[in-house]
């Protein structure tokens, strides 16, 4: 009887070892990569999607999230995602746009009233079309988060009129209507990656930068840009992104789990950022730097020439059903 207790102990103890090794080469360790600091709504609503899914699949799915683009910008992120070597991407437009040229069409300048507006129309045919075309190259678009309007700073001087930005060295992201706007306004467009951003203004090699008022207070630019004109010039969205060789390794069931965690993730990261940019206006006054509002109508006059290029270009006809929508 003893023996026959020993081998019954010692076939459950093989069975639940069995069953733990099992458990555990289920676990699946995934990677997600943004260019923000960690104070800024991006990083707060990845964490939240890498906390959403390990708690559905009860850790089974583990999101190590990097932050800062400590696995490279934007640029090679892209590349990373579409080879599958990385798994998740809260990217910039410009960089996605480079290889779906039609996300361009969302920063067109003075396209949308508000960023409510914007959210409408990416959630909307707009939106389903450029996941389709995002899946073409190996993307799988889980949601639009915000990346807000943009408005401009320099260390030179206030800017309220175009006149005001000849001669100017402004910073670009690698987005080519940012770069287009800057030049029709007669800036010289410099484009530098956003983690270096902060050196290149401290050291003068440009002299101003455009971002939403939330990214130029996460990254501290305030602190070598003396000058914040609102001109609201332009609307970027921040494609939330997984390599689509990732998605295709998912059981169904998995994939429901990383859709429903990512609209979660995408309705907090919307809102986080229009609620920090509300905000601070009135905080980055009180830290010393001067707000400016322009003279909105000779903007939109001297951007004009944007929309004749870009909807005469390949995108043409997409960027004319994005400005339709918008209206």
């Amino acid at each position: 009887m003893k023996n026959i207790s020993l081998i019954r102990r010692t076939v459950l103890a093989s069975a639940l070892l069995a069953a733990s090794g099992l458990a555990a080469a289920q676990t699946v360790k995934l990677t997600m990569a943004h260019g923000n600091p960690p104070d800024n709504p991006r990083h707060v609503a990845a964490v939240k999607f890498a906390d959403t899914v390990k708690a559905k699949t009860n850790g089974r799915i583990e999101i190590q999230v990097a932050h800062s683009a400590q696995l490279g910008d934007d640029a090679a992120m892209v590349t990373a995602l579409r080879s599958g070597t990385l798994d998740f991407s809260a990217n910039s437009q410009g960089a996605i746009s480079s290889v779906v040229p039609e996300f361009a069409a969302l920063g067109m300048p003075f396209l949308f009233a508000d960023v409510q507006k914007a959210w409408s129309v990416m959630d909307g045919a707009i939106g389903k079309e450029l996941a389709d075309k995002a899946a073409a190259k190996g993307m799988v678009l889980l949601g639009l988060w915000d990346n807000g309007i943009r408005q401009m700073s320099n260390s030179k001087r206030a800017i309220k009129s175009p006149a005001d930005m000849k001669g100017l060295k402004m910073r670009t992201p690698p987005d080519a209507v940012t770069v287009d706007i800057m030049q029709a306004m007669g800036a010289d467009a410099q484009q530098i990656k956003f983690s270096e951003l902060y050196v290149a203004l401290q050291q003068g090699v440009v002299d101003g930068q455009e971002n939403p008022l939330t990214n130029i207070a996460s990254a501290k630019l305030y602190e070598v840009q003396k000058y914040i004109s609102l001109s609201g010039h332009k609307y970027e969205s921040t494609p939330f992104l997984m390599s689509k060789r990732s998605w295709d390794r998912m059981t169904p069931a998995d994939q429901k789990v990383v859709s429903e965690a990512a609209l979660e993730a995408t309705t907090l990261q919307r809102r986080l950022n229009k609620e920090v940019d509300d905000k601070l206006v009135a905080e980055l006054k009180g830290k010393g730097v001067l707000i400016d509002t322009v003279d909105r109508k000779a903007f939109m006059d001297a951007s004009a020439s944007v929309y004749t290029k870009w909807t005469s270009g390949p995108i043409g006809d997409f960027v004319k059903r994005v400005q339709q929508a918008a209206r």
